[in-house]
């Protein structure tokens, strides 16, 4: 499979995580090689990654028009992992287990966003089933500026079956949601082994989903809106849980 990434931010950390095969880089001509461009063409000849000046309109072509900032990469597909890689990674790490779990969240953009906040925390990793929800695409990596290329995450074929196996590793599994029953965000200790598990834009939590949590987590509200999108909520509770970390 090959992608074609777009946006500074985007291919540059696609180039320093080193994760993906990189066949050719495009810059359009008249980017000057400063800032991020030059740190993406020092990466480039570092790595002996092919790149070369085209005109721009070649690139607006290759990406469908979407917002590029001159530069365009042709890659190999995402390097997702699996379940037992995340857990690894989790029970090798020095600090308490902090994974993110999405269930069946499909705007790239919503998607994107998120994980770039996962990646800022340090989250070791991120579980999502492989039906129903949003891939790693070319959007979703522009939208993460890059930050999806530094996270592992897993594709499962059943979300609920993989949150057991996190149980049975000890890790405490809590999902955002705005029922009533939902205990405030900010009321919670979360300085624990914990997965956050952040549902659809639309329907939140799976109801399957939302009765294998141990805990549910609501953010208080005072405005006349009911609700967050998916990457602010989740955002929110990240920063809690790292907050209470003692970061």
């Amino acid at each position: 499979m090959i992608d074609f990434l777009y946006g500074r931010n985007a291919v540059r950390e696609t180039l320093r995580a080193g994760r993906r095969q990189i066949y050719k880089l495009w810059i359009a001509k008249g980017v000057r090689e400063k800032g991020s461009i030059a740190d993406i063409i020092s990466l480039a000849c570092r790595q002996q990654v092919v790149w070369q000046r085209t005109e721009r309109h070649q690139l607006d072509r290759a990406v469908k028009d979407r917002h590029h900032q001159g530069v365009v990469a042709e890659v190999s597909g995402y390097p997702y992992t699996d379940l037992d890689g995340i857990l690894q990674l989790a029970q090798n790490s020095k600090e308490p287990a902090l994974l993110l779990l999405l269930d069946c969240l499909q705007d790239p953009q919503n998607f994107g966003a998120l994980l770039r906040t996962a990646e800022v925390v340090g989250v070791q990793g991120v579980i999502m089933p492989s039906r129903r929800s949003v891939a790693v695409t070319p959007a979703v990596v522009n939208a993460s500026a890059g930050a999806v290329e530094h996270l592992p995450i897993a594709q499962v074929t059943n979300l609920v079956q993989s949150m057991e196996r996190l149980k049975a590793h000890n890790i405490w599994i809590a999902g955002l949601e705005g029922r009533t029953e939902a205990q405030s965000l900010y009321k919670v200790d979360l300085n624990m082994p914990l997965a956050l598990v952040v549902g659809s834009e639309g329907q939140g939590l799976r109801r399957l989903v939302r009765e294998r949590c141990d805990l549910l987590l609501q953010l208080p509200m005072r405005g006349q809106i009911e609700s967050l999108n998916a990457a602010t909520a989740g955002a929110v509770a990240l920063y809690e849980v790292w907050r209470q970390r003692g970061t």
